[in-house]
């Protein structure tokens, strides 16, 4: 049996779709004898509107749109999930758009966006990750934000106030490296992350503020750049190790480089953490499932997702809301620290 739409109910009641819409949504008044035909017909037909026809008065689809850089790195994947569970029970379906941090794919998706409508959109990663986003991307962001609310999850666009939800990574960062002096290391090094993210630059200001203020100075070639991948790491890590005077301990950007750092480590013979101390960032499943289990920081990500969507839920129904909404991390003490 053929499904009855919107349109099958306008063209039968001989109106526009639109005067059916109003019934539907008693959202404009609407003649006595047309609103009997339409209604009329809905019962004979049992319809049942769909978000289409809903839109059409409400402006509104009950679609939401997300975009990561990178789904196979287990943060993204437990934010969005975060997102997903706060959506779902608010009636919403959502639009998943990876791009890879690659400017082009964020704006093809930023325009698809548009164009289907969505009613709000989460943008994690890529130009807004940038220490400095070139002003004609974060332009079209911002130009953007008129017309659909975006929130941004850890991350900003300097100079443009748009809503943000965020971890306080500073002080994820500062706790790691308090946690490393206290328990005795002086010689600590950082690996991985891209010097031009903010995600990076945030953490080593922490890690070098906190060594000085404990009056330690931070040796500039045990800051080594990369990426956030496990291959990072491993190179990074075996890097340090090869050289004569090495440190301590390790502070690495997230979970994926710790990984490849003890990988490291074990291959050049050492013990964790008897010989070096290694310490991630996000407490990702990965970092209770490696051996030795790994000292890190939870950015409290599924908090994160649902905080972020309660946000663009209220931009969505017209409330006001705060500039930047800031969660706090917590330290996880584990084995690559602490021997049990």
């Amino acid at each position: 049996m053929k499904r009855v739409t919107v349109y099958d109910i306008a063209k039968e009641a001989k109106v526009s779709v639109t005067t059916v819409s109003r019934v539907l949504n008693g959202t404009a008044p609407v003649k006595h004898s047309t609103r009997k035909k339409i209604t009329e017909l809905i019962e004979k037909y049992q319809f049942q509107p769909n978000a289409l026809a809903r839109s059409l008065t409400k402006k509104e689809t009950k679609m939401i749109g997300i975009i990561l850089p990178d789904i196979t790195n287990p943060f993204f994947p437990e934010v969005f999930t975060g997102v997903e569970n706060a959506l779902a029970e608010a009636g919403y379906t959502f639009f998943l758009c990876t791009t890879g941090g690659n400017d082009e794919r964020e704006s093809a998706y930023l325009g698809l966006l548009r164009e289907k409508q969505v009613d709000g959109i989460i943008f994690m990663g890529g130009r807004i990750n940038s220490v400095e986003c070139p002003p004609v991307l974060a332009e079209e962001v911002v130009n953007l934000s008129k017309h659909i609310p975006i929130v941004l999850v850890n991350g900003t666009l300097p100079g443009n106030p748009l809503p943000r939800v965020k971890t306080d990574e500073y002080v994820g960062a500062e706790m790691v490296t308090e946690h490393l002096i206290e328990l005795g290391h002086r010689k600590i090094g950082f690996i991985g992350g891209m010097e031009e993210t903010t995600t990076t630059v945030e953490k080593v200001a922490a890690f070098e503020s906190t060594l000085k203020k404990h009056g330690i100075s931070p040796r500039k070639d045990w800051i080594r750049y990369g990426d956030f991948s496990v291959a990072c790491g491993r190179k990074l890590m075996s890097g340090l190790l090869k050289e004569r005077d090495r440190p301590t301990a390790v502070f690495c950007v997230n979970d994926f480089t710790s990984v490849g750092a003890i990988k490291a480590a074990i291959e050049a013979g050492l013990s964790i953490p008897d010989d070096v101390a290694i310490v991630g960032f996000d407490d990702t499943p990965l970092a209770s499932s490696i051996i030795p289990e790994l000292t890190t920081v939870s950015q409290e990500s599924n908090r994160l997702g649902v905080t972020a969507f309660h946000v663009l839920q209220r931009l969505i129904n017209g409330e006001q809301v705060e500039e930047l909404s800031v969660i706090q991390p917590r330290l996880l003490v584990r084995e690559s620290t602490v021997k049990k």
